[in-house]
Formats: C-alpha cells, structure tokens, sequence
C-alpha cells in the first residue's frame, strides 16, 4: 500500500505546486511522471535494503537465480525513474516499467498464494494487490500513450 500512497501523495503535492505557480508542474501528465518516480524509488530502493530477502522469497520458484531477478528488477525500477524525470525519456521510461510492472506481477500473485510475508505484514490479498497494480499500470500508460499516439500521427520521412 505504500507505493501507491507514495504515488498519489507525490503526484497530488507536485500538481498543487504547479497550480500555486510552479510553471513546469502545471501539467497532470508532468506531475503524474514525478509520482511515478517517487513510487519506483521506494520501490526501487526496497530490493536492496531490508526487504530485499523478503522480495527474493517472492520469486516464484520456476524462476532461477532470484537473487539475482531481484537486485536487476531494482536496477531497472531505479533507472525507469530517472527516466522518467527527463521529458524527453519518460515515454520510453513509463513504457519499459510498464512491461516490467507486467513481468513481476507473478511475484505478487506468488506471495498472496504462498501466504508469504512482506515487510514483516502478510502479503496483500491477490484481488486487492492486482488493482493496486493495474493502478500502477495506468499511471504509466498515461505517461507513454500520448507520446505514442503523437508519434503515430506525426507525418513519416519519405524515402526516395
């Protein structure tokens, strides 16, 4: 639950910033790029601090080396936010931790089904924990579809 209090929280006190004057937070898309980052900040950070063995037991156990999925989730999590900060970036960004959101969910549903404990509670339920995530989902998908969607219309080079 925290990431997504981080996402909203930081979404909400960002695009009160710029509608109290802050020019490049006037934008919800803007605003809604620095929650993210704040969000996979903190969830970045976890796959290398005291949760890391908690989020390692959450691999599924088809999967090999999960100490090793886990330190490149992080890695991935981290440089998605920082992509996410740079205009330019951040679709690419959003996209890619889109498909990343997509790839570990099985670690979630693994956790609801092994009864596992997160953080010393017991893994959110897997109906609570998928909406949570196609929460996740959404807010990135609306960082990238527009820039998607432009790039659809913008008139193509021809070739001679």
């Amino acid at each position: 639950m925290t990431p997504l209090i981080t996402l909203v929280s930081a979404t909400l006190l960002l695009r009160a910033a710029g509608a109290a004057g802050l020019r490049p937070l006037r934008s919800w898309r803007t605003a809604l790029r620095g929650g993210l980052a704040a969000m996979f900040v903190l969830t970045g950070t976890a796959h290398f601090n005291h949760m890391r063995d908690d989020l390692v037991a959450m691999v599924p156990p088809a999967l090999p080396q999960p100490e090793l999925l886990v330190t490149l989730t992080g890695l991935l999590e981290l440089l998605g936010a920082a992509g996410l900060l740079h205009r330019r970036t951040a679709p690419w960004a959003a996209a890619g931790l889109t498909v990343l959101l997509v790839a570990m969910f099985p670690a979630n549903v693994h956790a609801a089904a092994a009864g596992l404990t997160v953080n010393g509670q017991a893994a959110t339920a897997l109906l609570p924990r998928t909406l949570i995530q196609l929460a996740f989902i959404m807010a990135a998908a609306a960082v990238w579809l527009p820039a998607a969607r432009k790039a659809r219309r913008a008139p193509r080079a021809r070739t001679p």
